[in-house]
This record gives structure tokens, C-alpha cells and sequence, in this order.
């Protein structure tokens, strides 16, 4: 024999919900040959617990189905079954998304050796204006291919110093 509080700490449920699930019309005459009260706790044996957690596994049900907005379904199958199609439906889109992503991979792929004949043009260019600043022989004028090179003026042209 169990008391209400032992029930209700099994169950997950307040010591009143007990007491009131007990109360209830279908219930309270079913319990009383499965209740006895010693010293004004109320004492209740297998039989009568199965009983009230059968009440309250049936109130859970209904409970759910109280809560879910008008539109959606009013019992647990198809709850479950509204909730397979909706992973069903994200499962789609994350295989369509996979793919786009294998897309972009490959065109990014693509980009990058589109580029790589470019890249390589300009560092042969930059390769030759780099010989050709820092070879002797070079007129010492500014290179008009090389925008770092130093420009020499007018004036240093003409009072520059001969070597």
C-alpha cells in the first residue's frame, strides 16, 4: 500500500492532482474498494494505483490534444505523423542545400584555375620590371611599365652630375 504523496512523487504530479484525480466522478467509486484511511492518511493499494496512473496517463493524452491549436491534429497519431512529414520536408532541404553547396565548391574551383594562368602572367611581369630596375645600364630614368620606380625631374636632368 502506497500514501497519495508516494502516488504523486511516482507519477511527477502535486499530491492535490492526485487528490482530485481521486475525486473525480469515474474514479471515486472505482477506488473505494482499493482505498483505506489509517490515522487520516489515505492509504491505497496496487490495484488502486494502477487505476490512477491509468487516469493519469489517459488525462496526459487528452491533454495534448487540448493544447494543439485548431488547425493542427487532435491526437497523438497524428501528431506524430504531421511530425514525420515535417523531417521528412527538412530532410529534403538539406539534401538540396548539399547540393547547392556542391555547386558553389565546384565554381569555386573552376574560379580559382581560371586564375591561376593570370596570376602567374603577372608575376613574370612583376619578375621583369624587378630585373630591369636593378640592372646596370639602365638610364637611371623612371620606368614607365614600374610606377615605384623614383622619377627623375626636369631640372636633375640637366644638373645631375656626370659619372
Amino acid at each position: 500500500m502506497k500514501t497519495i504523496k508516494q502516488i504523486a512523487d511516482e507519477i511527477g504530479v502535486s499530491k492535490q492532482a492526485v487528490h482530485q484525480k481521486r475525486k473525480s466522478k469515474g474514479l471515486s467509486t472505482a477506488l473505494q474498494p482499493f482505498t483505506s484511511t489509517v490515522d487520516g492518511v489515505v492509504y491505497i493499494t496496487v490495484d488502486g494505483e494502477t487505476l490512477i496512473k491509468q487516469a493519469f496517463s489517459s488525462s496526459s493524452r487528452k491533454a495534448v490534444d487540448v493544447n494543439i491549436a485548431d488547425n493542427q491534429p487532435t491526437t497523438v497519431d497524428a501528431l506524430v505523423s504531421m511530425l514525420q512529414n515535417e523531417l521528412y520536408a527538412k530532410n529534403k532541404l538539406i539534401d538540396e542545400q548539399q547540393q547547392t553547396i556542391g555547386k558553389l565548391t565546384d565554381a569555386l574551383e573552376r574560379t580559382t584555375e581560371s586564375l591561376q594562368p593570370a596570376q602567374a602572367l603577372h608575376a613574370g611581369t612583376m619578375q621583369k620590371r624587378l630585373l630591369r630596375s636593378v640592372s646596370p645600364g639602365t638610364d637611371g630614368g623612371a620606368d614607365p611599365e614600374c610606377p615605384e620606380s623614383p622619377k627623375v625631374r626636369f631640372f636633375d636632368r640637366f644638373f645631375a652630375k656626370k659619372q
